[in-house]
Formats: C-alpha cells, sequence, structure tokens
C-alpha cells in the first residue's frame, strides 16, 4: 500500500518540539522591543483644532513657556492655557486669520478649546512638574527642542527606565534655575562639577523606590 504522506513528514513532529519552545521567547523579545514606549509614543504628533506653531511662537517670537503654561513653577500640572491667553494677544494679532476662528467662537461661547494631549502619562503615575522644575530640569529633557516643532511631537519615551535612568544620575539634565526654559542654552565646560555642586547643595536625591511615582 502507497504512503499518504511523504517520508520527510517523519520529522516534523521533532521540529515542531524543538522550535516550539522558542515561539514564547520571540514573542516576549518582539513585544519587549518594538511595543516599548521608545517605538510607540515616540513621534505622536495629533491634529490640534487650531494650528498652533511652537516653532513660531516659542522659536521665532520668544514666547516664554510660563506665559501659556502659567502654573508649571507651583503645580503638579502644567495646565493648558485658556482661550483668554490667545486672545490676550489675538484680539489685535491675526484678529480675521481662518485658522483661528475656533479660538474667537471659543472666546465668544466661554466654550473651552478642546485640544488633544500630546504628553500623557497613565493615571497610575505621579508626576509634579514643580519639583523638577525647582530642581533644575530643563524643559528640553522631557519635551525635546519644542521651540523647533511646527506641530509638538512627543520627543521622548516617557517610559519608567528612561525616568529611572534620569532618577539615577540626574546631573546631565539639570541647569540653574533661570535657565530652565530656555530652549538655547548650552552646558558650560564645567557643568559636571557644577552638577555635583548643585545636587549635593540642594539635596537633590530623586526616588528610585516604586512609592515615588506609584503612590
Amino acid at each position: 500500500m502507497a504512503q499518504v504522506f511523504p517520508r520527510w513528514t517523519n520529522r516534523v513532529p521533532l521540529f515542531l518540539g524543538a522550535v516550539a519552545p522558542l515561539v514564547p521567547v520571540l514573542a516576549i523579545g518582539v513585544v519587549w522591543y518594538w511595543f516599548s514606549p521608545e517605538y510607540t509614543d515616540v513621534g505622536y504628533a495629533p491634529k490640534q483644532p487650531v494650528p498652533y506653531s511652537h516653532q513660531l511662537h516659542v522659536g521665532e517670537l520668544g514666547l516664554d513657556c510660563r506665559y501659556c503654561h502659567a502654573s508649571v513653577e507651583r503645580s503638579a500640572v502644567a495646565v493648558i492655557p485658556p482661550t483668554q491667553t490667545c486672545m490676550n494677544c489675538h484680539h489685535v494679532v491675526q484678529r480675521d486669520s481662518a485658522l483661528l476662528e475656533p479660538i474667537r467662537d471659543s472666546a465668544a461661547t466661554g466654550n473651552p478649546m478642546r485640544w488633544v494631549r500630546v504628553h500623557n502619562l497613565p493615571d497610575y503615575a505621579y508626576f509634579n512638574h514643580s519639583v523638577h522644575i525647582r530642581a533644575g530640569v530643563g524643559c528640553v529633557s522631557c519635551h525635546g527642542q519644542i521651540d523647533r516643532m511646527e506641530v509638538v511631537q512627543q520627543a521622548k519615551s516617557l517610559s519608567m527606565s528612561w525616568c529611572l535612568d534620569c532618577h539615577r544620575n540626574p546631573a546631565p539634565n539639570l541647569r540653574p534655575v533661570s535657565e530652565v526654559t530656555n530652549m538655547q542654552w548650552i552646558k558650560p565646560r564645567d557643568h559636571e562639577t557644577w552638577a555635583a555642586d548643585w545636587i549635593d547643595g540642594h539635596a537633590i536625591r530623586p526616588p528610585e523606590d516604586c512609592s515615588g511615582c506609584h503612590r
């Protein structure tokens, strides 16, 4: 009687037995590498109801971050500016621009603008902007060169490992508090020495235990 399957199929169970244990390992590796915030979140740049250009307002006009994000120095959140903040300038500047029609409607009706959040930490992670500002962490360290962004995008992964890297060695991200919002600030040659003195003098000890960020 002729065989239904060719002889080589006898080796299939052996092959499957050897390969099957590797599949979960490969799957874990793929998820760990390609499903991390470095790949899923970095570059996120949602479309906003009004095309606000940080490159223009911050880079060219020199608007300070704190003009719009007014509570960043004293609060856990940086806040999204209310419509009136926009209208402080735009009741005179570009007052008839079609692109700013949603802003004028918001000011007239009192309905807030529905901006799309870009940097969005999970609810189980606690982050306080004011603490980092007082420590001397520059805006660029977390948000990138936002003064060069026509459309705001997430420049850093904001992952737990990324945060811990800074908590374990904050020195490279520190600068004088007066320069925190300065997008053009350049580290001086003695920055390493200055940072070490700053850390000791201000008792900067970023938490590395779970309760520091998961409260």
